[in-house]
């Protein structure tokens, strides 16, 4: 498997802060969306990079896996239990990995490593036959997938294709921007008839409404008139699951928020529950004033 050196990626080098990392991580990620770069093959598989390099580089224990091991980092965990299980047999010191030719390079540790644990290598314990391979998980992959707001109203299933595999999945509904779903299974291959790795989608939310949204609540302004907000009234105003009418109190003052219960995104995983959304009234003055509605107002402000 051909390395991807993630710093690079990124245009870091391994000195980078986790501020760094997220700094880069947004600046190229807007730069690179597919919705910036349409049909654009290369900017789409940079873009995809870019996700795998900030979620190895933003999670303090995989960078530590990543710095010491290179591109088997996802075998770290098992390394190291062999390397317990082995004793000090066949074992020099723990390596690190470099970019700059101390220690391993890439090439180098690839074959240390399966020396050590795959292919015909293996240990002679006590000067005995038997032969000890060490299993590893398979390499997990990464995908994202872009889905619109009104696409997560209500739980669906998605085909979805990875390589040559068509695989079905059911979007549990208010799924989160940024949240991550595990496919156990899905990943690569496993070495020495170890598991197969998983796959992380990782879901990108397109906001194609008028609302904001804030984790399940979301947020609009309504405007309404000067009458309106002074004698009260009735309005129709919209909400992600169609229009419905709103009665405004006499007296309303310009920014008041009102909330209608039940009428934001459905909770992840807890369909049945509904965030809330939240109304703030415009109050709109009138332009163009006839003579005669002058003369109404300058006699309403006397009264005042």
């Amino acid at each position: 498997m051909e390395f991807i050196d993630y710093y690079k990626v990124l245009g870091l080098d391994k000195s980078a802060t986790a501020a760094d990392i997220k700094k880069a991580y947004r600046k190229l990620a807007r730069k690179l969306h597919p919705d910036l770069n349409p049909n654009d093959k290369t900017a789409q598989q940079k873009f995809q990079q870019v996700n795998e390099a900030n979620e190895v580089l933003s999670d303090v224990e995989k960078r530590k896996k990543y710095d010491q091991y290179g591109k088997d980092w996802q075998h770290a965990d098992a390394f190291e239990e062999a390397k317990r299980n082995q004793g000090s047999q066949g074992f020099g010191g723990q390596r690190t990995y470099s970019g700059g030719g101390q220690g391993f390079d890439d090439s180098q540790f690839s074959d240390f490593f399966e020396s050590m644990f795959g292919g015909g290598g293996g240990f002679n314990r006590g000067g005995g036959n038997r032969r000890q391979t060490s299993q590893f998980k398979g390499q997990d992959l990464s995908a994202t997938l872009r889905l619109n707001l009104t696409d997560i109203l209500e739980s669906q299933k998605q085909t979805i294709s990875i390589g040559n595999k068509k695989i079905r999945l059911t979007i549990p509904a208010g799924v989160e921007d940024g949240q991550t779903l595990k496919i156990k299974g899905y990943g690569g291959e496993g070495m020495n008839g170890g598991p197969k790795g998983d796959l992380l989608i990782t879901f990108e939310i397109l906001n194609n409404t008028r609302f904001k949204r804030l984790e399940n609540d979301i947020y609009s302004t309504e405007e309404i008139s000067l009458y309106t907000a002074l004698l009260g009234g009735e309005i129709t105003v919209e909400t992600l699951t169609g229009k419905v009418k709103l009665n405004v109190k006499p007296e309303t003052q310009n920014d008041t928020k009102v909330k209608l219960k039940g009428k934001g995104l459905p909770k992840y995983k807890k369909e049945e529950q509904h965030g809330d959304l939240y109304i703030t009234y415009k109050i709109v003055l009138p332009k163009n004033l006839s003579e005669k509605e002058k003369e109404l107002f300058t006699e309403l402000s006397k009264l005042r």
